[in-house]
């Protein structure tokens, strides 16, 4: 019987084996071709033509495996082989809406142990594997938790696993940037108006506090809530109870608060930005988010996680990193965190080919981080540095790439234009 040839896009699959244990299947689930070290890991010879459900799953009973296989459907899951237990994780590939074939990572599970699914947030990290289990501790009290975490990390995911694992996880999650609504209308998103109390109050807002009854509301960006509206929140808290703009009585409330900055309030306090007995009031249970630079593997490991995630949503299925692309990710420091490793793996899905994610694919400040457009260094050491020199370098070369427009920068960085133009303050880079 005549074979046919594999599609194009499995053909180039082929020449990136090299390194990792994959099989290539076509449609009808045949090997095409499998890696050496596939070979090595399942602990026999792996002949073109033989069914992956019949190599992997032999004659098991329970074969989800291949159930899901068969469905065109990613999968991941154990098998059970005469040479051990072995991690399977299935990508289907499409050319346009047809199904040519799948792609099929295998690892050693006891490499893959250490990771950890929480809430939406994958790591490795023991610092971040610590805040997990602080995290279930809390969700049992109904102390108010002040999370500190730079831009980018997750502060509004732990917000909600806070609210997830608590007593009110079936009642409303509530979240309001405070950096990000006028001074002006701040105390009416919070706490609500009557019909009448302003211009334009053409009728009753109940505010996000009342929205947020019998559960969570979570404040990010704290920090920034005026000096005068301070008193006021202070107050709610202290009391339990509101007062709408334009009201006369109060309204008893029963909601929990998640507070967030990037800043420490300590400083805000000594700067006079800050009230003092509003930060005792907001943090009594301090959580900290360790950035992404500082979580040894993370940021490959997140970054394999977002590729599988989006991977069957578009028309480039990626399911491999090449080295060159590890060491970048791994090297460049993220001043933006998971929200800029986001972004990054966005323009790779842009501008990229192939099944393989490769450096070249990366936006330029991460894949080559030696060199910027008039040959200065944008980051001097090989290794993930969490100095202020790499952050304003990153941002130096974000604003080149973006014809100095900020808006266009801060999307690159995964940051918010307030945020960089707060960061760009503080580093001295205005002028």
């Amino acid at each position: 019987m005549t074979r046919v040839a594999p599609p194009r896009p499995l053909l180039v699959a082929l020449d990136e084996l090299a390194g990792s244990a994959t099989l290539i299947l076509d449609a009808e689930l045949r090997v095409v071709a499998a890696s050496a070290a596939a070979e090595a890991l399942l602990g026999e010879p792996i002949p073109q033509g033989v069914t992956a459900p019949k190599l992997l799953c032999g004659g098991a009973t329970h074969r989800p495996i291949a159930d899901a296989l068969s469905r065109g459907r990613p999968v991941t899951g154990l098998v059970e082989r005469p040479s051990g237990t072995v991690l399977v994780r299935a990508m289907p590939m499409r050319d346009e809406r047809r199904l040519i074939g799948f792609i099929l990572t295998l690892e050693d599970p006891q490499i893959a142990a250490g990771e950890e699914l929480f809430h939406g947030m994958w790591t490795r990290d023991a610092a971040m594997k610590r805040m997990f289990r602080l995290i279930e501790k809390v969700g049992h009290s109904d102390a108010t938790v002040l999370v500190r975490g730079e831009t980018g990390t997750g502060k509004e995911l732990v917000a909600r696993a806070i609210h997830d694992t608590s007593e009110r996880a079936s009642a409303p999650f509530r979240a309001i940037n405070c950096a990000a609504v006028p001074a002006n209308l701040l105390e009416s998103e919070l706490f609500g108006h009557v019909r009448g109390a302003f211009t334009g109050a053409v009728r009753d807002n109940p505010g996000q506090f009342r929205l947020a009854e019998g559960g969570t509301l979570f404040l990010d960006e704290v920090a920034e809530i005026p000096l005068e509206l301070q008193a006021k929140l202070l107050r709610a808290l202290d009391t339990r109870t509101i007062a709408p703009v334009g009201g006369r009585d109060p309204i008893p409330i029963d909601v929990r608060i998640v507070a967030a900055t990037h800043r420490p309030l300590r400083k805000e306090v000594e700067a006079g930005r800050f009230r003092a007995d509003l930060m005792y009031r907001l943090r009594v249970i301090p959580l900290f988010i360790p950035p992404l630079r500082d979580r040894g593997g993370d940021a490959v490991l997140i970054t394999e996680k977002i590729l599988a995630e989006a991977s069957p949503r578009r028309s480039r299925v990626v399911t491999r990193i090449s080295p060159s692309a590890r060491a970048a990710i791994g090297r460049y420091p993220w001043p933006g965190n998971v929200r800029e490793l986001r972004n990054a793996l966005e323009y790779a899905f842009a501008t990229g080919e192939g099944p393989v994610l490769m450096a070249s694919d990366l936006p330029p400040e991460i894949a080559d981080p030696e060199s910027t457009s008039d040959g200065a260094p944008l980051v001097k050491n090989e290794a993930p540095v969490p100095s202020l020199n790499g952050e304003a370098e990153s941002i130096r070369r974000a604003l080149e790439r973006a014809a100095g427009s900020r808006t266009r920068a801060a999307k690159m960085l995964g940051i918010s234009r307030v945020t960089l133009w707060r960061r760009m303050r503080e580093l001295g880079l205005e002028g």
